[in-house]
């Protein structure tokens, strides 16, 4: 067994990985989740939530699992507790902690670890393809008493976040963005224009698609509000649904879940503007807005 490496290398990711391994190593031994529970002193809910990545596991009760699990091969039993050892390790996260409420940690630690992120805006640009002005007006507006060094932070870390799309091998990114966020003046008009032109510009890019959901359209798939679907290259990662509200956040895999928001994202890209008319559309808005 090999420790999952690139994608995979961020806390929360880990965590679920070996979260998902682990519960594949109990229900492989025949140990139930209350056996399991037991030999190491916990109740079975706290297991359950070890078992989907929720919380963390400690180095010596690991051991002890994996020897009622049957683990004595040292390659895989060493895999396993390196993996547990780098889950309990704080990322780059840890330094903007105070520029994100908890419950959107999570979200930025999924996203790094993407390998396709399909998302569908209604409100703003979204925010992997945010200018710096254009996230400091979406950061600032309604917030006008949040402290300067808070926004400056906040505003770091959303640039941070874009870093995905400049790797080596970049995330792939499908924005579907409806043509409202595209005409609201977030920032003014200088600052809404030149967000359009770059919005133009990473439309061009090989790994990015950008569609829009005219007016005209009407009624569509969308009705229900923003939503973001996370796809991983490691098989051990099941897709995941993130949807915001405004003190919170769900995080859906769960698999009639993924298959309602799967087909709500298909039927956005079908019924939006293919991206071709969708850069004619941009360019219309900039030279008018």
């Amino acid at each position: 067994m090999a420790v999952p490496t690139n994608s995979a290398n961020r806390p929360t990711v880990r965590r679920r990985i070996m979260a998902a391994q682990l519960r594949r190593l109990r229900e492989t031994s025949g140990v139930t989740r209350r056996e399991a529970a037991a030999s190491i002193g916990l109740g079975e809910s706290k297991l359950s939530r070890i078992e989907t990545g929720r919380v963390g596991l400690d180095e010596d009760d690991l051991k002890q699992l994996l020897k009622l699990y049957g683990i004595h091969e040292p390659d895989e039993r060493d895999a396993l507790l390196a993996l547990a050892r780098e889950a309990n390790r704080p990322g780059w996260l840890q330094d903007y902690s105070g520029a994100m409420p908890a419950w959107f940690r999570p979200y930025v630690d999924l996203e790094e670890a993407a390998q396709v992120i399909r998302t569908y805006e209604v409100q703003f640009v979204p925010g992997l393809l945010q200018t710096e002005d254009y996230a400091r007006a979406v950061i600032t507006q309604g917030r006008s008493d949040l402290p300067e060094e808070e926004v400056a932070a906040r505003v770091e870390l959303r640039l941070r976040r874009q870093r995905i799309l400049t790797a080596s091998h970049p995330t792939r990114l499908w924005a579907v963005i409806d043509e409202a966020a595209l005409w609201r003046p977030i920032g003014g008009s200088d600052v809404s224009r030149a967000q359009l032109r770059a919005l133009l510009d990473a439309a061009r890019l090989q790994h990015i698609t950008v569609q829009v959901m005219p007016f005209h359209v009407g009624g569509h798939a969308g009705e229900a509000g923003a939503f973001t679907v996370l796809r991983f290259p490691d098989p051990e990662l099941h897709d995941i649904a993130y949807v915001e509200q405004l003190t919170g956040a769900m995080y859906l895999e769960r698999d009639d879940d993924m298959d309602s928001y799967g087909a709500a994202m298909e039927r956005l890209c079908v019924q939006s503007a293919s991206p071709e008319e969708s850069m004619d559309l941009i360019s219309k808005i900039t030279r008018e807005i």
